[in-house]
C-alpha cells in the first residue's frame, strides 16, 4: 500500500477548524472521524442530552430499565 498524499497547509487548517467546530459546545457526546486510505473523509458529531438536567430529577428516578 502506498502512503496517501499529504494534506497541503490550507487543507490541514480547514480540517482542524471543522473538527474544532464539531467539538465546540459539545457537553455530552462524541466526534467521530472517518478515514479512508489515510485521509479524513467525514466528520460526525453526535450529541447526547441528559434528561436529569432537563427535569431536575436524579439519574434513573423517572426511567426504568427494560429487562
Amino acid at each position: 500500500m502506498t502512503d496517501p498524499t499529504p494534506y497541503n497547509e490550507s487543507d490541514s487548517q480547514a480540517i482542524v477548524e471543522r473538527i474544532e467546530a464539531a467539538v465546540r459546545g459539545l457537553r455530552y457526546g462524541s466526534v467521530e472521524l472517518h478515514v479512508h486510505d489515510g485521509r479524513i473523509v467525514q466528520i460526525e458529531r453526535r450529541e447526547k442530552f441528559r434528561l436529569e438536567q432537563l427535569t431536575g430529577k436524579r439519574r434513573g428516578a423517572g426511567l426504568k430499565r427494560c429487562r
